[in-house]
């Protein structure tokens, strides 16, 4: 069993920055992945980047390329997610998640956190 927990989000004017964190308890191995997320409103879950917990297989989606900066420490048992030049669109509740594979789609996640929410203004 894995727990998760997000903190963070929070309202930002567009091109501010906010850093999520994801605190992870129970049963951890160095070969999970663990993935972020987000669900603007009114739209399905999507794919934000992972990376798994020895630092590697990182994968953005292409829209927060070259914005957002995912990591890990490992003696904190915390995932990050640093999210720079922040756009309106960029709105959403943010999950951060964790499985055995190097998914992308939500469905294939096991283990989930309650979310946080980033409003970016305009």
């Amino acid at each position: 069993q894995v727990r998760l927990a997000e903190s963070g989000g929070g309202l930002v004017q567009a091109g501010g920055s906010l850093r999520l964190s994801c605190v992870a308890s129970g049963r951890l191995q160095s070969s999970w992945v663990m993935g972020w997320f987000r669900q603007p409103p009114g739209t399905e879950r999507e794919f934000v980047s992972r990376i798994t917990w020895n630092g590697g297989n990182i994968l953005y989606a292409d829209s927060v390329k070259g914005r957002f900066t995912i990591s890990v420490d490992n003696a904190k048992n915390t995932a990050y997610l640093q999210m720079n030049s922040l756009k309106p669109e960029d709105t959403a509740v943010y999950y951060c998640a964790s499985n055995f594979d190097l998914a992308t789609k939500p469905g294939d996640y096991d283990y989930w956190g309650q979310g946080t929410q980033v409003t970016v203004s305009s």
